[in-house]
């Protein structure tokens, strides 16, 4: 497989019916690099006309993709995957780059999008239904996979290429043609992408790139009649218009949107692997984590022990775009402006800054959109410990036993994830029982995910669906169900 060019052009722009082409307007935006807050490309500035024309490319390209067995679309798939890891050098620079993160978390990341392609591309020659019985006589009963059609995925900026193949594989893999709206500060990532399904391949219009803004591009795919399932990953009030405006016209919606997610310390844990596991939930990735770990729950024996030890792991992080940094910049500079809006907000009304709660500047910060990490230590009451910011920022709490414990960490409108450091197995089961949470975690952090595991979670973090693992392939597929009557 020869190696294909992914250096990012000066005008990044969409991929529809097989070409590279310019938003229909001649319209573009200039997206910055986190780190410098300097101009890194110009993206494609996609409208409703760019949109439609994505979906009619999806549409016309759907019946010849769904009538190709799942073992060729999974062959193809594969032959995707192993582009990515052949590409994985240059995949990981883009997203070094337009994320602001170490190049050493970029190859981490690069590395679990090829780990999903290659788990996606196996389904293919699995792709179960089921074969059972009937109380009829002469007659078999079996239920089998069938496409949806046209997806629309729109996906968010904190792990780009992860999260094109979190969405693509398994949509692609099921039978449907796809039109991706990646978030408009992650454009190099879906862009390079394209290029390596083109490569290898895929015929026109099986997957259609559109760039743009969310109210101008995302929307129009969304609202389009032409798409019959809609998966999204990002904030819960988006989600919610999404829910509302293609549940109308009765389309499948996927959402895997935020969370709040807490880390209880009992006072039985190991305090020291129960801080490295702190500190790995609320900051790594700069905190831009939809299972960051933003509340952190302490019992009352060990508080000022844990406190005094989290704030000084804290104290210790590097902050950065080397691989010797803990985590970088975070992605634009509204989200920036708002965090300090809601640190600020959360100080007057008598929550204590423990460490951070600034912007950082000087030489190597100057222009980025850098936050310092911030340990708050308040009451649960703040508006802050119920909503979700997106950023390397959390706050402790003191409770006196376990079960205020449990109830402190199920008082959220969230529900996506959850971990807790006990050596006690009798509480860690009780934990997983009673945690109201997609994942559940014991002596280690909210985030991870593999491939093979289902991920999603409950009330304001997602609508039921799962993302990842063989789960995924419901969100993209029917079940149909077959009778067959013979003579014996």
């Amino acid at each position: 497989m020869g190696k294909i060019d992914l250096a990012p052009p000066p005008l990044i722009l969409n991929y529809v019916d097989g070409a590279e082409r310019p938003a229909a307007g001649g319209e573009c935006f200039a997206k910055l690099a986190p780190a410098t807050g300097r101009a890194m490309c110009s993206v494609a500035r996609s409208r409703a006309a760019d949109v439609e024309a994505a979906v009619d490319a999806a549409r016309r390209a759907w019946p010849a993709w769904a009538d190709a067995t799942p073992v060729y679309r999974g062959d193809l798939l594969r032959e995707l995957a192993l582009s990515l890891r052949e590409h994985q050098d240059e995949l990981a620079r883009l997203v070094h780059i337009e994320t602001g993160k170490s190049l050493k978390d970029a190859r981490g990341e690069t590395a679990g999008a090829v780990e999903m392609g290659f788990f996606v591309a196996g389904e293919g020659r699995r792709f179960y239904g089921r074969t059972t019985t009937s109380a009829v006589p002469n007659k078999v009963a079996m239920t089998v996979r069938q496409p949806l059609g046209v997806a629309g995925l729109i996906i968010a900026a904190n792990t780009p290429i992860a999260n094109v193949a979190w969405k693509v594989f398994p949509a692609l893999l099921c039978g449907n043609t796809v039109v991706l709206k990646p978030s408009e500060d992650a454009p190099a990532a879906a862009w390079a992408f394209a290029r390596l399904a083109a490569g290898i391949g895929l015929p026109a219009g099986v997957l259609n790139l559109i760039h743009g803004m969310g109210e101008e591009a995302g929307a129009p795919l969304v609202e389009s009649a032409g798409v019959d399932v809609v998966s999204f990953t990002g904030s819960t009030s988006v989600g919610r218009w999404i829910q509302q405006t293609a549940g109308a016209r009765l389309a499948k919606i996927c959402l895997e949107l935020g969370g709040k997610n807490p880390l209880i310390v009992c006072d039985d844990a190991d305090l020291e692997l129960a801080a490295n596991w702190a500190v790995l939930s609320a900051f790594s990735n700069a905190g831009q984590r939809c299972a960051s770990g933003s509340r952190i729950i302490v019992f009352n024996k060990v508080y000022e022990k844990f406190r005094d030890l989290l704030v000084e792991r804290t104290r210790r992080l590097r902050v950065g775009c080397g691989d010797d940094d803990d985590f970088g910049p975070v992605i634009n500079q509204q989200q920036l402006e708002s965090m300090l809006q809601a640190v600020a907000t959360a100080r007057h009304n008598g929550t204590k800054v423990l460490i951070g709660g600034k912007r950082l500047t000087g030489p190597g910060y100057d222009g980025g959109f850098f936050m310092a990490p911030t340990l708050l230590e308040g009451a649960p009451t703040d508006p802050l410990s119920q909503t979700e910011l997106f950023g390397p920022i959390s706050s402790l709490y003191r409770v006196t036993d376990f079960e205020s414990a449990i109830a402190l960490a199920n008082d959220s409108p969230y529900g996506l994830t959850a971990a807790i450091h006990t050596a006690d197995v009798h509480r860690a089961m009780a934990f997983t029982s009673r945690i109201r949470a997609g994942v559940a975690v014991v002596n280690g952090g909210t985030f991870g995910s593999e491939p093979h595991m289902p991920f999603g979670g409950l009330r304001a973090s997602g609508n039921g669906w799962r993302e990842a693992g063989t789960e995924a392939l419901d969100v993209y597929s029917d079940w149909k169900t077959v009778y067959i009557n013979y003579t014996p």
